[in-house]
């Protein structure tokens, strides 16, 4: 069987939807961009793209992956088809409903500019948006928002929210945003809470914090219910349900913000692995099902949402000693939601031969992921292109925007 390289972005089509775009930005305006949502979700851990996104249809696939290799679409344990060549994990039943919708786009042998294999500076390259770790001590989102054109950025408005322990560094920056953490203590009653605000009352800074954090923890609930978890999920599961619907309730109120952050952990499989069964397909399981829960939260505001899912680089294209996998390169990113022109695969595939692999033991990245963002930020959110080329993702000229992403 030969597998011919497929090149969906060609230099015709990237010209064809910059025309779109043109067309696009010209008809929609600010209002446009003030009902458009965007969530970025960092996989960190280096997520396996080659199990995530199985590409059976190659002909080194099964070699290579041994026990871990998947079954063709129909088979017990079989991947969703996505087509002929690639199909989706089995535990990823909404994204495969979403890519049946057209509301998914798969990227595969996509990878950022970092080509070591450290976590730390893979993750750092992957939020500061530039071309080497430890470049800036902002991120590309904040400073795209930042760089919002006045009449796409509400007044005395945080555009973003991070959601989690830390403030990620891809939040970093200039532009204000806010941020919420899921508490691990009780709820205070009103009696205490009421006591705590009389205690802060004639502290200006105190009093303001304690305001901006119970406006946000109402925020982060639904219809003023404790949030809980879904599916029976405990532990760091049930906490990234929470943090999923807490996001929801920030993005689809019409004041809040338009931009949403957070991570999920545990995608570093260097031993038993599993293929159909196993530590990533249970943790494959839950992200899919959170996803489920988001669209599920923001009801109406899907429409105009759009999601990316990205990770520090991927894993090797064989099994190593322990049946998992090792630190790679190339990997597969998502992009969801309502807004999203989707129901493709966007793959210039390499091919797993021995010749085409990356230092004989990746899959060679083809496609750089700065090139779906700046499409997502110039489509989506209207950042003019030379301030992405500038500010946002300094010195990645050569990684041109992707377009068409966005539906008409």
């Amino acid at each position: 069987m030969t597998i011919k390289r497929r090149d969906f972005m060609t230099c015709g089509a990237l010209a064809v939807g910059g025309a779109l775009l043109a067309s696009r930005v010209a008809f929609a305006g600010s209002a446009a961009t003030n009902n458009a949502r965007f969530i970025f979700i960092i996989l960190r851990g280096a997520l396996d793209g080659l199990a995530a996104v199985p590409p059976y249809g190659d002909p080194h696939y099964a070699g290579l992956r041994r026990e871990l290799a998947f079954g063709a679409p129909g088979m017990p344990g079989g991947v969703f088809k996505l087509d002929d060549v690639f199909g989706l994990h089995p535990s990823l039943a909404f994204l495969n409903e979403s890519f049946a919708a057209s509301e998914l786009i798969v990227f595969h042998a996509i990878a950022g500019a970092y080509r070591e294999r450290s976590h730390f500076d893979g993750q750092d390259v992957l939020e500061n948006g530039y071309a080497r770790p430890h470049a800036a001590q902002s991120g590309w989102l904040n400073r795209a928002l930042a760089s919002l054109p006045a009449e796409h950025a509400p007044q005395k408005q945080e555009l973003g929210v991070a959601l989690g322990q830390n403030l990620p560094l891809v939040m970093r920056g200039p532009a204000a945003v806010a941020s919420w953490s899921p508490s691990r203590l009780a709820a205070l009653d009103e009696d205490t809470l009421a006591r705590i605000t009389d205690l802060y009352s004639h502290d200006a800074l105190l009093s303001q914090r304690l305001a901006d954090a119970v406006t946000a923890d109402a925020i982060a609930t639904t219809d003023g219910e404790p949030m809980q978890a879904a599916g029976g999920l405990t532990g760091a599961n049930a906490r990234y349900v929470e943090v999923v619907r807490a996001a929801a309730g920030f993005l689809k109120r019409e004041e809040g913000p338009r931009v949403a952050v957070f991570d999920t952990t545990g995608w570093d499989t260097h031993a038993n692995e599993g293929a159909a069964q196993g530590q990533l397909a249970a943790r494959l399981t839950a992200l899919d099902s959170g996803l489920r829960v988001l669209k599920e939260q923001l009801g109406p505001v899907w429409r105009n949402t759009v999601v990316l899912l990205a990770t520090e680089f991927g894993r090797t294209a064989a099994v190593n000693g322990t049946r998992g996998t090792d630190h790679g390169t190339a990997t597969t990113a998502f992009l969801l939601g309502g807004a999203v022109q989707g129901g493709r695969v966007v793959a210039d595939w390499p091919g797993l031969s021995p010749a085409a692999l990356y230092q004989g033991r990746d899959l060679k990245p083809t496609a750089d992921l700065r090139a779906v963002m700046k499409g997502v930020l110039a489509e989506h959110l209207l950042i003019p292109t030379a301030v992405l080329e500038s500010t946002v993702f300094p010195d990645s000229v050569a990684a041109r925007a992707m377009f068409p992403l966005m539906r008409a």
